[in-house]
């Protein structure tokens, strides 16, 4: 799960997909593409919101992309286009471009929509943006769980 800072929506998206899977059977993380919060914790009020649906993210720890986590993911679910945009920069071949999807397309496929950013918006954003999420992180556990 790739967003900007790694502290709102993917934090978010990483603890709801956890959720919805088996322990133990799936490699679920999250980055941001920017290196503005390494090492923190997401932010407060997604880990609120989180809390709210029995989801504990307070653990969790910001870190940047990196080419090596096309060699460590088989998936990896991107927030807007602008998160698309600097995972593909880093691609080093199709089969690393291939693996790149945005999220919203579990909901919406082919439609490339983008997950808002709450970071500036109240407590209702957050709100929202875990109700989307929910969904598109149902939607490709099933996908998952089916294969």
């Amino acid at each position: 799960m790739v967003c900007l800072g790694n502290i709102c929506r993917s934090p978010l998206a990483e603890g709801i997909l956890r959720s919805k899977l088996p322990k133990n059977s799936f490699i679920v993380d999250s980055v941001g593409t920017a290196n503005y919060h390494i090492g923190n914790s997401p932010d407060k009020r997604s880990i609120a919101v989180a809390k709210k649906y029995d989801i504990d993210i307070s653990n969790l720890k910001g870190r940047q992309f990196s080419i090596n986590d096309f060699d460590n993911f088989d998936l990896i679910y991107v927030m807007d286009e602008s998160n698309y945009d600097n995972v593909i920069k880093l691609a080093r071949d199709e089969e690393d471009i291939n693996k790149v999807h945005f999220i919203l397309n579990k909901i919406y496929p082919d439609q490339n929509y983008s997950v808002q950013d709450p970071y500036y918006g109240g407590e209702s954003g957050f709100e929202n943006i875990y109700k989307i999420l929910d969904e598109a992180c149902s939607n490709l556990a099933n996908d998952l769980l089916e294969v």
